[in-house]
């Protein structure tokens, strides 16, 4: 499929901030881990889950209210220009050297920049592209997202594994990563900020003042959840996402630090997530492909129930070097496929003209699930002291998120048969 040149630019800026999305599941918690002496691998997992879920709290709470904003025509670039550079600015930022709560919190305001700039992204994939051609080009932003992704981070780890050897100590080497992500991240994102044009948005009207805008905005959200409520296939597909979204982002976010608690050496965990980008890759259009074959909502199906797979076998099995790379190339199999549909999927049975403001509470389904996961990973290790034993919570979410969307399969079958 040949893709326009503003598909082609909304695509690039996957490739741009899924550098830093790859820097901060590896090396990021590595470093932390580094710089946080003294702590014991529950504590540090426990840490690590809080950030997590403090960011998520966040970016949950803001998105529905200033998704009303963005609807206004010409207000979604603005929006996310606004989280972009703050993101931006923060992850340049943690090349400072600080103390590692200090850290900690860059890292969380650097993590809620990128995050809530991604959902101003997804929001705009209806004004982009066709509903013939989501799920493709969905696909495409997280496949070449994960391959580009590894172009800086390949610069970032030779740095830090042969600084040493050029008198660049290792420290001063990650920090110079954030630098490089910094920057590689800014130059896949000017091409979508020069061309990016709103296509679906309310208009402003005279009456419409930034007071009675701001003022309206709480009504407006009511008003879209009573929307959302009111239809069942968004509603039942939002919860269904709640649950098994979490389980896909808590291995992302929680591996590396799950991996370093159990003593896995941090080489073989880095290249370990590494091989998980060059796998996701092609096997994200390969999901787009047959998505368009098969199903997307079947394809969904097929993910989750390989995400429980992923999960158990991490609980149960995961204790070596060459475990954890089984568990990297399992995670690369489905992980770019079932965010690529699900944020396709939404984008077609919403109001194309009210996508922030959806998109805003789809976030918060995805935020509040990361929340639950990383949460229930933190308190049960914490009670019982064996990270296995957390991750091993996060089966029980993908198999409601499963039950969820097979009943919304089976509802979908049966409005095309009345139909």
């Amino acid at each position: 499929m040949k893709y326009t040149k503003l598909e082609r630019n909304w695509v690039m800026y996957d490739v741009g901030n899924s550098a830093l999305v790859l820097l901060n599941t590896s090396v990021v918690p590595i470093y932390f881990n580094a710089i946080n002496t003294g702590a014991s691998s529950a504590d540090l997992v426990v840490a690590w889950g809080s950030a997590q879920t403090i960011a998520s709290l966040v970016i949950a709470m803001l998105m529905p209210i200033l998704g009303a904003l963005a609807d206004y025509a010409g207000n979604k670039i603005k929006f996310f220009l606004g989280f972009f550079l703050t993101g931006l600015v923060l992850c340049l930022a943690q090349a400072i050297p600080m103390s590692a709560m200090a850290f900690l919190a860059v890292y969380v305001l650097c993590t809620i920049g990128l995050n809530s700039s991604m959902t101003f992204y997804d929001a705009m994939l209806p004004d982009i592209t066709t509903d013939e051609r989501m799920d493709a080009v969905s696909s495409s932003g997280y496949a070449w997202g994960y391959i580009g992704s590894t172009v800086p981070f390949i610069i970032c780890l030779a740095l830090i594994m042969g600084g040493p050897a050029l008198g660049v100590p290792t420290m001063l080497a990650t920090r110079l990563s954030f630098v490089i992500t910094g920057a590689w991240w800014l130059i896949f994102t000017l091409p979508l900020i020069r061309t990016y044009k709103q296509k679906y948005g309310r208009e402003r009207g005279p009456e419409d003042t930034i007071g009675h805008i701001v003022g309206g905005v709480f009504s407006e959200v009511v008003h879209t959840m009573r929307e959302i409520a009111n239809n069942k296939t968004v509603l039942v597909y939002m919860i269904a996402f709640f649950f098994y979204i979490d389980g896909v982002h808590t291995v992302i976010s929680m591996a590396t630090s799950y991996g370093s608690a159990l003593g896995i050496d941090s080489t073989q965990l880095v290249l370990a997530l590494l091989v998980t980008q060059f796998v996701a890759f092609p096997s994200a259009i390969i999901y787009g492909k047959l998505a368009g074959r098969v199903g997307t909502l079947n394809m969904i199906l097929v993910a989750v129930a390989a995400y429980m797979g992923i999960v158990l076998f991490a609980a149960f099995f995961l204790k070596t070097a060459f475990e954890f790379w089984v568990l990297a190339i399992m995670v690369g199999l489905f992980q770019g496929g079932v965010q690529a549909l699900s944020r396709s999927y939404f984008g077609r049975i919403i109001p194309k003209e009210k996508s922030n403001e959806y998109y805003g509470f789809f976030d918060i389904f995805g935020r509040y699930a990361s929340v639950m996961g990383t949460f229930l990973v933190s308190v049960v290790t914490s009670l019982t002291g064996n990270p296995s034993l957390g991750v091993l919570s996060i089966a029980v979410l993908l198999v409601v998120g499963f039950m969820l969307l097979a009943r919304l399969s089976r509802m979908t079958r049966a409005a095309e048969n009345a139909a």
